[in-house]
């Protein structure tokens, strides 16, 4: 009897101890669960904040605009910009491009039959990827397309910077041909019929040019322009897009998109005694581009960049502007266990921010007293065994609540207790930037946003009229 009453005492304890546990566990993981909500950057679990174990503390920043020296090159698979645009808020943006071609076969002639050759179309394709502006009104952007100059220093061996006016090289002869269109109807399907067969394509930009280059191309053949792609360069440089200005967007193109960029010779020869209807297709399909993205910074942009006032951060993507931030309290935090500390940015009202839309992505890193190398946050933004980037916990996208946020955990914890220097940090939106990564003891490139020029936000800064949408440092701690 008495190994009974015993039994079912125990059973009772340990169902009552099995309860608590539960409970308790509930109670823990549903109190960690607001604070992860309240911080939106997921990642591990940290206790609710309640003023007895746990505190909540946001530091101040000082922040300064400052225009960004952008060396960012061209390379092969980039998405290349073509367009104007005048935001009232940030200034004027115009992006010309240039490119080579090269025949789709070579050792062959493409065209028959040179004695009988008739051209009936030449047709310049681009594939069409993404927009940044006014995308949904009528607006019409023209192109015109030139021929590359014999003597412009434009090689397949160069990348050329977005930023150099150089890399708008310098063209020959007359306009190839030109297209006016408005970006909302680039993604419409176009209906293409020739000798009886019809295709569809989409997301296709269609230039038609002079019948001539089509011509000229035919005059070629095996023992010069079509023995080899340098020989075919050497007699054609390559194509020169220059947009009007207007049209408020740019375009991106897809140039390594065989599919849908692409040179068309439409023709017709006779070819032992059969007449036959065909074309021909040149790509860009080895390295020697350029797409020059001219950035007048203008309205407020312009002002902030000027005055050096901290209460608004103008943020444009490459080539565009950066915000220097310092956290001097930081120097003086005390030795804490940090659960969470993290950049907040809050994204304000602006004039024309219902046409230009924020960047996708932010980068934040922090450059040494010195000023002549820059960092990456390692600790917190993580490189992959296989090179990926950990943004998904390092953070940077914009939330719903308007809110850019960085998990920047270890480096504060860094700080505070082995004394790491306390540097400026920097947010900014570059296409791909180069930072120093200690751990690895060399400099890594880092994918930020998808295209050039693509994106921009005004923030609230160090001293904005807001105190609750102000740029600050959060920090949820544990005294030691």
């Amino acid at each position: 009897m008495y190994i009974s009453n015993q039994s079912n005492v125990n059973s009772r304890i340990l169902l009552f101890s099995i309860g608590s546990v539960f409970f308790g566990l509930l109670f823990f993981f549903s109190s960690c669960k607001k604070i992860n909500e309240a911080t939106e950057l997921g990642g591990d679990l940290i206790p609710a904040v309640d003023n007895v174990h746990t505190f909540e503390v946001s530091l101040s920043a000082v922040t300064k605009n400052i225009l960004f020296n952008d060396t960012t090159k061209v390379l092969f698979t980039d998405l290349v910009a073509l367009g104007d645009l005048n935001d009232p808020e940030f200034g004027n943006t115009h992006a010309n491009m240039d490119f080579n071609i090269v025949p789709s076969e070579i050792g062959t002639y493409p065209f028959l039959n040179k004695d009988s050759v008739d051209i009936d179309s030449v047709v310049l394709s681009l594939a069409y990827r993404a927009a940044f502006g006014d995308t949904l009104n009528n607006g019409i952007q023209t192109v015109r397309v030139y021929e590359i100059a014999n003597n412009a220093p434009f090689y397949d061996t160069a990348l050329y910077k977005y930023t150099d006016p150089n890399s708008d090289f310098a063209t020959v002869g007359p306009e190839l041909g030109s297209a006016s269109y408005s970006v909302k109807h680039l993604k419409d399907t176009l209906t293409l019929t020739r000798a009886g067969d019809t295709a569809q394509v989409t997301n296709v930009l269609r230039i038609p040019l002079d019948n001539s280059l089509g011509t000229r191309f035919a005059q070629y053949d095996t023992a010069d322009g079509y023995k080899n792609d340098s020989l075919f360069q050497r007699k054609f440089r390559g194509f020169a897009l220059k947009a009007d200005a207007g049209g408020n967007a740019l375009s991106y193109f897809r140039l390594t998109d065989v599919a849908n960029t692409k040179l068309t010779v439409y023709f017709r020869a006779t070819l032992n005694g059969k007449n036959d209807t065909t074309s021909f297709d040149y790509y860009h399909a080895i390295n020697g581009q350029s797409n020059y993205v001219n950035r007048e910074p203008g309205g407020n942009y312009l002002a902030y960049l000027n005055n050096g006032a901290g209460d608004k951060i103008y943020l444009q993507s490459a080539p565009g502007s950066y915000v220097s931030i310092k956290i001097p309290q930081l120097d003086t935090f005390s030795n804490k266990v940090i659960h969470r500390a993290e950049i907040v940015g809050t994204k304000i009202p602006s004039v024309g921010d219902d046409v230009f839309s924020p960047p996708v992505q932010l980068m934040l890193d922090r450059i040494n007293k010195s000023g002549d190398t820059v960092f990456m946050l390692q600790q917190d933004l993580v490189v992959g065994p296989s090179g990926s980037i950990g943004f998904s916990s390092f953070g940077g996208r914009l939330h719903d609540d308007n809110t850019y946020r960085f998990n920047i955990s270890r480096y504060v914890q860094s700080i505070v207790t082995r004394h790491l220097a306390n540097d400026t940090l920097r947010i900014y939106a570059p296409l791909r930037t180069n930072v120093f990564n200690s751990s690895l003891n060399a400099k890594i490139a880092i994918p930020v946003i998808d295209a050039i020029g693509k994106g921009r936000v005004v923030l609230g800064g160090g001293s904005y009229n807001d105190s609750t949408m102000r740029l600050r440092l959060r920090i949820i701690y544990s005294n030691l």
